[in-house]
């Protein structure tokens, strides 16, 4: 069995605390009463995301052969979120009625099981037999299903605290917000479309197994793609608007039937969060409350919206591998990238608004053109999640490596490409495959359209 190098130990520790840390300093900033609640059934209280992805990292430990004796700090009945395996489940639409573990005993809870993993990693990675590729795997794949419950806990503050009319009642990170001009240049506004090749393209990771990704991600498989144009940049707020003048959420020939039955029953009118003041939208965010920026991508749109929208447009929406092959091809090269600048450099401020970025809100179309793929497409990671056309299934050859966690949920919902404002930069790639159902709007969803050739 392969076995990792010390220096790799220490690498890995060192990422985990550092995963850990960031989790902490994003629940810094909310008060107790803020930290229980459930604002709606599709989220969770702040206080249960912390603690559930510590119980995490618990059944990392007991998997293997670690005895936690963590029932001193907590009771983990209420921290079970549908893994089957791991027996008792509360669930999801229960989780604010149960406030517990307390958040004292949450912190508590923490602690011990962070002290627990360093023990474990240091005294397995530095005995005569080392971490093998399994353990290292099922650490990786808990750091980053903790970093996915950061962004889960930003779309939860961004719906809690909707509730208060007051803007200064808001949800205000440890980071100051950072302005965008102060990390972005002033550059023309790309539009238009782009066109992408017919061939054979490779859909998935191809990044070695030196990095991590994802079960969902592989098998690298073949598909054929017919000739398409893809819109270079995300459909802004000013072009969404257009839409909804010319009467989009009232025609039903835009929209699927069970879209259109949404659109009716819950009485949409517009995106997630927005308001009608007198002639102008408005929006609650976590800048405060502000005029819709008609150049910022479109957010917090479902499916169905996406959807409607592209037929309007007279388009539609890409397939996951029309999107991948638009953000990860080089024809010059004749490879796919990593990311759509390329695979040498990792995602900073200069490519792309990702959490690290401190902007807390999506940025102006055309903030990033050194992070513009080969193909000229604007923004193609972080700022907004993606619709895309794909259903989430699994790919010819997929293999679990972890049950429960990607392979139960492939019916009934939609891929999303390329991560948003709130997606921790060491989560994000090209290949990166994350799904919801076509009619949640609580993530920072977006769309870009493809037309046929």
């Amino acid at each position: 069995m392969a076995q990792i190098l010390r220096g790799e130990v220490e690498e890995l520790i060192a990422d985990f605390k550092e995963v850990r840390k960031n989790t902490l300093n994003l629940f810094k900033p909310l008060k107790i009463e803020d930290a229980v609640i459930q604002s709606n059934v599709f989220g969770s209280p702040p206080n249960w995301h912390l603690a559930h992805v510590t119980w995490f990292f618990q059944k990392m430990l007991q998997k293997h052969g670690e005895v936690v004796r963590s029932n001193e700090c907590v009771n983990l009945e209420y921290l079970n979120s549908y893994y089957q395996q791991f027996g008792k489940i509360l669930p999801k639409s229960e989780r604010g009625k149960f406030p517990r573990p307390t958040v004292e005993e949450t912190i508590k809870y923490r602690s011990f099981i962070e002290d627990q993993i360093s023990s474990f990693l240091k005294r397995v990675g530095y005995s005569s037999s080392g971490i093998s590729e399994e353990i290292k795997y099922d650490i990786l794949l808990a750091n980053q299903h903790e970093m996915q419950h950061q962004e889960l806990m930003i779309y939860d503050f961004q719906h809690y605290f909707q509730r208060f009319p007051d803007p200064e009642d808001n949800y205000k990170p440890t980071n100051p917000i950072v302005k965008p001009q102060q990390t972005t240049e002033a550059v023309e506004k790309p539009n238009g479309m782009v066109e992408i090749p017919e061939g054979v393209f490779e859909l998935g990771f191809n990044g070695g197994n030196d990095l991590f990704c994802y079960d969902n991600e592989l098998p690298e498989h073949k598909v054929y793609l017919q000739p398409f144009k893809i819109d270079i940049a995300p459909v802004s707020n000013g072009e969404f608007i257009e839409f909804i003048e010319a009467g989009g959420y009232d025609n039903f020939g835009n929209w699927l039937a069970d879209g259109w039955d949404i659109v009716k029953e819950e009485g949409w009118r517009a995106p997630l969060y927005w308001e009608r003041k007198e002639d102008t939208w408005m929006k609650k965010d976590f800048r405060g409350f502000r005029e819709i920026d008609l150049d910022e991508p479109v957010t917090n749109v479902s499916y169905y919206e996406a959807d409607a929208y592209a037929k309007w447009a007279g388009k539609r929406l890409p397939t996951e591998a029309e999107w991948e092959k638009a953000a990860s091809w080089n024809e010059e090269l004749q490879k796919k990238c990593l990311y759509p600048w390329g695979n040498s450099t990792r995602p900073t401020s200069k490519h792309s608004n990702l959490l690290e970025s401190s902007l807390w809100g999506p940025s102006k179309i055309g903030s990033y053109p050194a992070g513009k793929s080969y193909y000229g497409c604007h923004q193609m990671i972080g700022d907004v999640w993606e619709w895309t056309l794909s259903e989430y299934i699994l790919y010819p050859g997929f293999k679990s490596k972890f049950s429960e966690y990607t392979n139960k949920w492939a019916v009934n919902q939609k891929v999303l490409r390329g991560g948003s404002f709130a997606t921790p930069r060491n989560q994000i790639r090209n290949s990166y495959r994350n799904y919801f159902k076509p009619h949640e709007r609580i993530l920072f969803s977006g769309f870009r359209c493809v037309s046929d050739l």
